[in-house]
């Protein structure tokens, strides 16, 4: 069984005006050690253990959560599992080397990047393996952008989108999809190339949808915007480590990576992001529109016979029944904004994400 990871960040705000306040320090001074600084101040980050069963997926986003909403209590904040915080916000960039130095290349990006994801690291063999997964799966991640989509919200106005996290962060250099690398050797080609034109400062700066771990044998799927609820975002795990496998297992057999062109992949992302679930999303074998309903039942049929023998296929089912009776993300924060009142999301989605 393929261990799985998943790191999420969380945005800091106000318990009473639900402004994102920019509490990262004091929150890590008094929390745990799992608890990490990210690039804004008004947000941290939290990960779990590598993980062999979904319940132990569960059991630590379930502590995690816990673990920083009390944090951030003792730091007078709450914890938001939103892509974007609902209400405007002057990002206050870490006091840390690194960032600063992103500040002064890429100036306003940086600035303004106060977005949060969700990232799910799952085990593999070798590199060769894992560049052979990120081949075959690249069509089916926008996919995912869909059902984790979590972000409507931009400085206070809604922004058309249901994954407007996806819009922001895609300024980014090499924030995307990529092409089919064919092996390790090409994909270490590539990142030299990418290294070489000095635009990055390292490889930590490869924000590829899906890239080998620079620190892990995994590979890092990183397209997901964070999730509302943790049931959402132990959906996306077991979905992420069911297309690993299901990919690992077409390339052990011969089968060629599908040959879909990255300019397509760009926009299967981009109408993800747009409309979640509500409209139609791209197939991802054609590139041609189909109903979002059957796009995510063609995933599953995609990845069933791995959750049949990994087990999982009942829980993935209740779990995906489950999103799609409460709607994503994206569209609980619209329903509880009817009435105009912003904050009024924020308190709902803290109550959510401590819960």
């Amino acid at each position: 069984m393929r261990t799985i990871g998943v790191e999420e960040e969380l945005l800091l705000v106000d318990p009473d005006s639900g402004a994102p306040v920019a509490v990262a320090g004091s929150v890590l001074a008094v929390g745990d050690d799992g608890l990490e600084a990210e690039l804004q101040q008004q947000q941290i980050e939290i990960g779990t253990r590598p993980c062999e069963t979904l319940d132990g997926v569960a059991d630590e986003l379930r502590h995690w959560r816990s673990a920083a909403a009390s944090a951030a209590e003792q730091a007078g904040a709450r914890i938001v599992a939103v892509g974007t915080s609902p209400l405007p916000v002057t990002p206050e960039v870490t006091i840390k080397p690194r960032y600063q130095r992103m500040v002064t290349a890429f100036a306003l990006t940086t600035a303004e990047q106060l977005t949060c994801g969700c990232h799910v690291h799952v085990g593999i063999d070798s590199r060769e393996e894992g560049v052979a997964v990120m081949d075959r799966i690249r069509v089916w991640l926008p996919v995912l952008q869909a059902l984790s989509a979590n972000s409507p919200y931009w400085q206070g106005v809604d922004s058309g989108y249901a994954s407007f996290r996806s819009q922001v962060w895609r300024r980014l250099p090499t924030a995307g999809p990529t092409d089919r690398f064919g092996s390790a050797a090409g994909y270490d080609t590539e990142i030299e190339r990418l290294l070489a034109t000095g635009v990055l400062f390292d490889k930590g700066m490869l924000y590829f949808d899906s890239r080998l771990s620079h620190h892990l044998p995994t590979v890092e799927i990183r397209i997901a915007d964070v999730c509302l609820h943790r049931d959402d975002a132990l959906l996306i795990a077991a979905l992420v480590r069911a297309l690993v496998e299901t990919a690992a297992r077409a390339w052990r057999s011969g089968e060629p990576a599908p040959a879909v062109d990255t300019s397509v992949l760009r926009l299967a992302t981009w109408r993800a992001s747009r409309s979640g679930l509500a409209d139609d999303l791209l197939d991802p074998l054609l590139g041609t529109p189909r109903p979002a309903t059957q796009v995510v039942a063609a995933l599953i049929d995609h990845v069933g016979e791995v959750l049949a023998d990994q087990g999982d296929q009942q829980i993935v089912g209740d779990l995906l029944a489950q999103l799609l009776d409460r709607g994503i993300g994206a569209e609980q924060q619209r329903r509880w904004a009817r009435n105009g009142d912003l904050s009024s999301v924020v308190r709902r989605t803290a109550e959510l994400t401590a819960s």
